[in-house]
């Protein structure tokens, strides 16, 4: 899975695309100007291929929300997990709505995937993450995830938990250094991975992997590691969607090498599907190293993440459902700004 330069793809994006070992893009906030570019570039990109290219975003919500203008202002999670310590019924109620939102309003520009929800736990000693999670109670996290899943699955859209086993216990962000996890297994498996292991049996479709070395565990980096993918997450937590890299541009995904070692890597450990962006020369080589590579099973696994919308008649904004969503939203949204607002002044 690649990115793309700007607005419009260039010649060179065209020729990146048409690789044979492309099978997706993510789009960032450079690739956005408005809702009509957005369906512009996406239309060109479903042009390139059959079957179509996946196209995918980071439409968390809150801090990372790569699509604003024109699109619904989308709340960080850990507000809906501040809803659900308040009154349960609405917080899940809400975490569902958003979820239909996201999804909804994505899949009617053609986007395939949102990277969300987070299943990181949100302690403070991770900024990264922090109000990016649900929460710190792991089953919470669980009911919360589920909620917004749903709402996803309901617009047409399949979900990606990341960042598998968790990246809300460690301090370092692993876009500019390689984060380190000192603890116990015991403590990993017993707090970070419960989430993933809960919501994997209500149905997740994708993970993303986390770039962290859990150092008792295994010296290798969560997606290096055959034993947190294969053992773990394949066998012990019966998972059987699809499993991504982090970017491999990543300060957390150097500790193996150039491009093609951490492709590799990457795919021995178990991973289905690379991101590689914001490096056109390590995007070319990843390319030209696995241009004989080939896995029926992950190809398999990919086809299911295609967005199916519910709303194929293109009549989702002047839905009824849509108009009744959105204004709960809002209100949320709106209520939310005043009580931050009071808590200025207390």
């Amino acid at each position: 899975m690649l990115d793309v330069e700007g607005l419009a793809l260039t010649p060179d994006d065209r020729k990146r695309l048409l690789h044979p070992q492309t099978g997706g893009v993510i789009l960032f906030s450079r690739n956005y100007e408005s809702p009509q570019q957005l369906k512009d570039l996406v239309d060109d990109i479903h042009a390139l291929r059959s079957p179509r290219l996946i196209v995918a975003v980071d439409q968390e919500g809150g801090r990372v929300q790569r699509f604003r203008e024109g699109f619904q202002r989308l709340p960080a999670m850990g507000l809906l997990g501040d809803l659900y310590d308040r009154e349960p019924k609405q917080g899940l109620a809400m975490a569902q709505s958003v979820g239909w939102i996201m999804g909804s309003e994505l899949l009617f520009y053609g986007i395939d995937l949102s990277f969300a929800p987070v299943l990181d736990l949100g302690h403070k000693i991770s900024t990264v993450i922090g109000d990016r999670a649900f929460h710190t109670d792991p089953e919470s996290i669980t009911h919360l995830a589920n909620a917004l899943i749903r709402g996803l699955n309901q617009a047409g859209m399949e979900a990606v938990g990341k960042h598998f086993p968790g990246h809300g216990s460690v301090e370092g962000d692993s876009h500019h250094v390689m984060p380190f996890d000192r603890r116990s297994r015991e403590t990993i498996m017993g707090h970070d991975v419960q989430p993933f292991r809960r919501v994997i049996k209500t149905h997740l479709a994708a993970i993303m992997m986390a770039h962290v070395i859990y150092e008792q565990v295994d010296a290798l980096p969560a997606g290096y590691s055959p034993y947190w993918i294969k053992s773990v997450l394949r066998q012990q937590l019966g998972f059987e969607g699809i499993v991504f890299s982090d970017d491999l541009s990543m300060s957390g995904a150097e500790s193996v090498g150039g491009y093609p070692a951490r492709a590799y890597a990457s795919l021995e450990a178990g991973c289905d599907m690379l991101l590689v962006c914001n490096n056109p020369e390590g995007a070319d080589a990843v390319l030209e190293a696995l241009r004989d590579y080939n896995n029926p099973v992950s190809q398999l696994r990919l086809v299911r993440l295609h967005g199916r919308p519910v709303d194929k008649k293109g009549r989702l904004f002047n839905s009824k459902k849509w108009h009744q969503q959105v204004a709960m939203l809002k209100d949320f949204m709106h209520d939310t700004q005043l009580a931050e607002s009071d808590d200025l002044f207390t």
